[in-house]
């Protein structure tokens, strides 16, 4: 027989897993958010706008990576075992990588486990020069003159065959299984900031063979992430990749700055990505996207909307009743430029002619900034004064220019003097040809770009100048304008690593139907662009850069509306969130503080 105190602790035993059995798996932590502009696809070679960007960068590794916390921006190793070795002359960089990263599992692979070795990025970064892809980044590859994979590349546009991706290359080598080398034409000493963008992402190759032109629908990386749903346009669902390694959070933020210090220290030597899932929507609309927020459903908004910066920021501070609530704010002023661009193709708002400049200059002094920062943009912008946004090397806050001159009368002067007249009667402005003079601007649903085009219809009114506007979703603008099909667009630029050529760069010629939207192409500018791009950090490069800015001022390829500030907000139980402007992934150094969100309304018991 079993004794008593034996029996007594069996019975406990099992007792004890019974109870086990009966009490629920925690719940899995989940980041929801929403973003304004709908994702164009997941593959980083075909991909440029911000939210795709953004998402990749998820899913997809670099072999470096800016710190998170870090202040000011710093580059460290991602995928890389070290900082890369960089030759004085900056004209070789060489790369080894850590052994042992997985990409997540797939079918492409026929059930192994696939490792990233120095290969895939030496194939990467071809891809950026295979004529099929149509990559929208080439641009930033491109100038530095990768020994031999631009020859390449203009072979295949004469030929018409298929890139051979196993043509070798003297720029572009593999050393061994986890070490590649890059050896360039020009030394540029702030290319090495492309191996933290996220066009650098490493796509296997046996991947892109097995999905072929639907691999923007197939992301397949070794970043902590992986697509589990998608409704395209609507919805992306990413829960954790089973094969990404261990990585602990150890971040170092400025020592001057407790909240940053605490959140490091809140959640030094936790195994990263810390939530389970990444719920994120697609709403355009800014009314129901604030509301989401503010109704728990969004654990964080990037970018409150400026039509209720008034009420959830009176004279730029927290509202009260967001304080009391717990609610975080982080306010900042992006690596951006809101622009609306020129086609310089374009017969009618196109040209070098000193008419044709005459026009583009006469539209841009009769633009009101201080109505639109007012009325539209709540106060959260600045005027622009050129082409290079806040943060980055090349920005002068003090740089004054004719861009964000409002002169009504200089403008009408303009038009008159180079024959914009009336010539029909009809009380509007023709061409000095006498045909019609109509601007069609593109732009797209949502309130904030209806209340933007207001602004322009009142505008162009007052100078008599007939203005229609094309409407249609962001992506589908993107692409005509980079297939050089519209004649004026507005959008906003955000800068992907901390310097000024990243926007000088949409000026640059060879760069039309990629960052170049303007097709701009002027032989001084194109000069000017690339002597800087040689220059170390300093007051000459600096005074280059000044000399591209005022060019592009004269000859107005853009008009530069504003570089905007911007405020996140985030929930109480929203543990770790920050904004780092270089770094696009963000979700795996977050996390949920589930006892909290338990005890708001309708979350829990």
């Amino acid at each position: 027989m079993i004794g008593y105190k034996a029996g007594a602790v069996l019975a406990l035993v099992f007792s004890s897993l019974a109870a086990l059995a009966q009490t629920p798996p925690p719940e899995p932590k989940v980041l929801r958010y929403a973003i304004r502009v709908a994702e164009s696809g997941f593959d980083p070679v075909q991909i440029s706008d911000l939210y795709s960007r953004l998402v990749t960068a998820g899913m997809f590794e670099t072999p470096l990576q800016y710190a998170y916390l870090a202040r000011p921006i710093q580059l460290r190793p991602g995928t890389a075992a070290a900082m890369p070795e960089i030759s004085a002359d900056f004209k070789t960089l060489t790369f080894r990588l850590k052994p042992g990263i997985l990409f997540v599992d797939d079918e492409a692979f026929g059930g192994k486990k696939r490792e990233l070795t120095a290969a895939d990025y030496v194939y990467t970064i071809k891809r950026h020069f295979d004529p099929h892809w149509k990559s929208p980044n080439l641009y930033q590859l491109e100038p530095v003159g990768i020994l031999g994979l631009n020859e390449l590349r203009q072979e295949v546009l004469r030929s018409k065959k298929p890139f051979d991706y196993d043509r070798p290359v003297e720029g572009l080598k593999t050393l061994d299984r986890y070490t590649f080398q890059v050896r360039t034409r020009i030394g540029n000493p702030r290319f090495v900031y492309q191996f933290a963008d996220p066009l650098m992402g490493a796509v296997a190759r046996e991947v892109v063979e097995f999905y072929g032109d639907k691999i923007m629908q197939h992301p397949v990386g070794t970043g902590p992430w992986r697509l589990a749903e998608w409704r395209r346009s609507s919805r992306m669902v990413f829960e954790k990749n089973p094969n990404f390694r261990e990585v602990l959070y150890d971040e170092q933020p400025p020592a001057d700055d407790a909240r940053l210090q605490a959140q490091a220290a809140r959640l030094k030597g936790r195994r990263i990505p810390m939530v389970d899932r990444v719920e994120i929507s697609v709403i355009e609309q800014n009314q129901p996207r604030w509301l989401s927020f503010l109704g728990g459903e969004a654990d964080f908004v990037d970018e409150v909307p400026p039509d209720f910066a008034s009420v959830a920021m009176p004279h730029n501070q927290l509202a009260p009743n967001l304080a009391k609530q717990g609610v975080q704010m982080i306010r900042y002023a992006r690596a951006d430029a809101w622009m609306s661009y020129f086609a310089m193709e374009h017969p009618l708002v196109g040209g070098y002619t000193p008419e044709k400049v005459a026009l583009r200059r006469a539209i841009s002094l009769g633009i009101d900034l201080d109505r639109e920062i007012t009325l539209v943009r709540r106060g959260q912008a600045v005027p622009g004064q050129g082409l290079i946004g806040p943060n980055t090397f090349g920005y002068e806050p003090g740089f004054k220019s004719e861009m964000s001159e409002f002169n009504r009368a200089k403008a009408r002067a303009l038009l008159d003097m180079h024959g914009y007249v009336d010539k029909d009667g009809d009380g509007w402005r023709d061409l000095p040809d006498g045909s019609p003079l109509v601007l069609d601007y593109a732009t797209q649903p949502d309130g904030q770009s209806r209340a933007l085009i207001e602004q322009w219809q009142k505008n162009m009114d007052a100078l008599k100048i007939r203005i229609k506007f094309t409407i249609a979703q962001w992506p589908e603008n993107n692409k005509a304008s980079r297939a050089g099909k519209l004649m004026m667009w507005g959008l906003g630029w955000s800068a992907s690593v901390p310097d000024g050529d990243d926007f000088l760069g949409m000026g640059y010629g060879p760069n039309a139907g990629q960052s170049n939207h303007a097709r701009f192409n002027l032989k001084a500018f194109n000069e000017a662009y690339q002597r800087q791009q040689q220059l170390p950090d300093g007051p000459d490069r600096q005074a280059v850069m000044r000399e591209a800015q005022r060019l592009l001022v004269a000859y107005m390829p853009y008009k530069i509306h504003v570089h905007r500030i911007f405020t996140d907000m985030a929930q109480p139980w929203l543990i770790g969130y920050n904004r780092n402007l270089f770094r696009r992934d963000f979700w795996q150094y977050v996390d949920i503080d589930g006892e909290l969100l338990a005890r708001q309304p309708g979350k829990g018991s």
